[in-house]
């Protein structure tokens, strides 16, 4: 069985991917694949520096992440080119790993965490797509706690997103994260148990 797991930035999507790994998930992380898909030598790495300069590298030929961050959260047109560049590499590669999975092993839940899969396209990859929710102002609040932002840093990030209410509404299966841990953790406990009861059919 494969769900999708998306939410918003600073939601607790990572949070919630590794409660589901703790109960013998399978993980596939496109933040993982993204990486890999500019890793010094890759293909995506390679068209980056084409695209925004030779100065987006380190002096090891490494991407430097956080300079191209702030390009691409403030410039629409950047960030579109990057997508561009990068979601063909990252969807085939996500393909591939979770249905890899699947075969492998078809009654574990192989779970596919994407942060913009809404934003990419992705939605009909999924049977099912769990979406991590929390309001926008705790959301706001905590990306300026997490990230060091000043609230207009924050804001423009949050600009770029799908916004968590519209994601709220698509969710398949919703995990509102804005309370406790455990308040959270009894939410993927049920979650579980309904999986554990609908077998491979699916969760209602």
């Amino acid at each position: 069985m494969i769900i999708g797991l998306t939410g918003g930035i600073a939601c607790g999507k990572s949070t919630v991917a590794a409660m589901l790994v703790s109960r013998g998930a399978a993980l596939v992380d496109a933040d993982h694949l993204a990486r890999e898909a500019t890793a010094p030598g890759s293909m995506g790495l390679q068209q980056i520096a084409e695209r925004f300069g030779l100065d987006m590298l380190q002096m090891d030929g490494a991407l430097d992440r956080k300079r191209l961050g702030v390009m691409v959260f403030n410039d629409e047109k950047a960030l579109k080119d990057l997508e561009a560049i990068l979601h063909p590499h990252i969807r085939a590669e996500i393909s591939v790993k979770m249905h890899e999975l699947d075969k492998l092993e078809p009654d574990r839940l192989v779970v596919v965490d994407v942060p913009l899969l809404y934003e990419s396209g992705m939605k009909s990859m999924f049977p099912q797509i769990m979406v991590v929710y929390v309001p926008r102002d705790i959301q706001l609040k905590r990306l300026m706690l997490r990230d060091g932002l000043s609230e207009e840093q924050a804001q423009q990030r949050l600009k770029v997103q799908m916004p968590i209410e519209e994601k709220k509404v698509l969710a398949d299966i919703l995990i509102d994260n804005s309370d406790s841990l455990e308040a959270t953790e009894q939410q993927i406990d049920e979650f579980w148990h309904r999986k554990e009861l609908s077998g491979s059919e699916g969760i209602t």
